[in-house]
């Protein structure tokens, strides 16, 4: 080789490394924030998504579970500031944040049979599309939507109308619109952290509570009441966010990678959350067979239906016209899911 070969050779070679290393994909490690444990729907659904990321990409997933990052306030104000890339947190506690997000909180307006639940979700104009710019305004990319379960009531007596509700303290998340629904069910609502629940049950500080199945079965809240009650008024809801400004920046590769993942993840737990949901009463029914099951039936709803009205109102007064035209479509939106 001549001098002047290795002169432009050398000269060359830092030009050539950075061509190379331009032609690499930078790998990052995501940061993952939710509000349960990674064998819980939200958990399952997270796994899945990080599975989907490493598999394709060189990129990596940390996950962090309840209470890694203090409470659901701080994780979303992380997750805002851009410090979280992705946070999973339901409307229960996004709503003081994003009031039109407690439109999942209105009774009798999401859907309860496993069937019509996977269509309403995958369907929804609402949700796949008037949502995603409410979000943009709070910094944050909807990526998902889905439903962890139907919303049962335990309590210590059995009611059937919302008279037989009168003076059961029922314990909610710390959500405005919970509150209005219990206060027009009859109940007296008592807004509660969920680490306070149990004790508060076992010292009749309330009467009962409501949660999907699988997690009165998961927590023995079936031995802290008597009966178990099937209203039909709707699903626990999470949504799945990223930080916006994180994801604007993603390479049109990376977009599609997320987008990818998520709807891969969306459909796995939307299979998984039925057979949990499912699970979680057979268990119930085997290990507590003298607990009362009580499904209102289609007459006794229609009472609870008609005060679930007051609800409405409530939710309209907080989150205004947007909120009555989300509203008015999730229902148009479960009209289609039924047919």
């Amino acid at each position: 080789m001549t001098v002047i070969a290795r002169t432009t050779l050398r000269m060359c070679a830092p030009l050539m490394a950075a061509l190379l290393m331009g032609g690499m994909a930078h790998a990052d490690n995501w940061r993952y924030a939710m509000e349960e444990g990674l064998t819980d729907p939200q958990g399952l659904y997270a796994t899945k998504f990080k599975e989907e990321i490493e598999a394709n990409s060189d990129h990596t997933v940390q996950i962090y579970p309840v209470g890694s990052l203090g409470e659901s306030a701080d994780a979303m104000e992380q997750a805002q500031a851009g410090l979280l890339q992705f946070i999973d947190q339901s409307p229960g506690f996004t709503g003081a944040l994003i009031p039109e997000a407690e439109a999942f909180l209105v009774p009798y307006i999401q859907p309860t049979d496993p069937e019509v639940v996977r269509k309403f979700f995958k369907e929804s104009v609402a949700i796949n599309e008037m949502f995603h710019g409410i979000y943009r305004e709070q910094g944050l990319e909807l990526l998902a939507v889905f439903p962890e379960g139907e919303q049962v009531v335990t309590t210590m007596e059995e009611f059937r109308t919302p008279e037989d509700l009168e003076g059961m303290k029922i314990r909610t998340m710390t959500s405005p619109l919970l509150l209005e629904t219990y206060t027009a069910f009859g109940a007296s609502p008592i807004a509660m952290a969920w680490g306070e629940l149990i004790g508060a049950l076992k010292t009749n500080m309330v009467d009962g509570q409501e949660n999907p199945a699988i997690w009165i079965e998961a927590y023995g809240l079936d031995n802290l009441t008597k009966v178990m009650t099937y209203t039909g008024h709707g699903q626990y809801t999470t949504a799945v966010m990223a930080n916006a400004d994180f994801y604007d920046g993603l390479s049109d590769e990376d977009k599609e990678l997320v987008q990818n993942a998520s709807q891969a993840a969306h459909d796995y737990i939307l299979d998984v959350a039925v057979e949990l949901d499912a699970t979680g009463l057979a268990k119930i029914k085997e290990t507590n067979p003298d607990y009362t099951i009580v499904r209102l039936t289609e007459e006794e709803r229609e009472a609870f239906k008609e005060r679930a009205k007051a609800v409405e109102e409530a939710f309209v007064e907080r989150a205004g016209e947007r909120g009555a035209a989300i509203l008015e479509q999730m229902k148009k939106d479960l009209a289609a899911a039924q047919q």
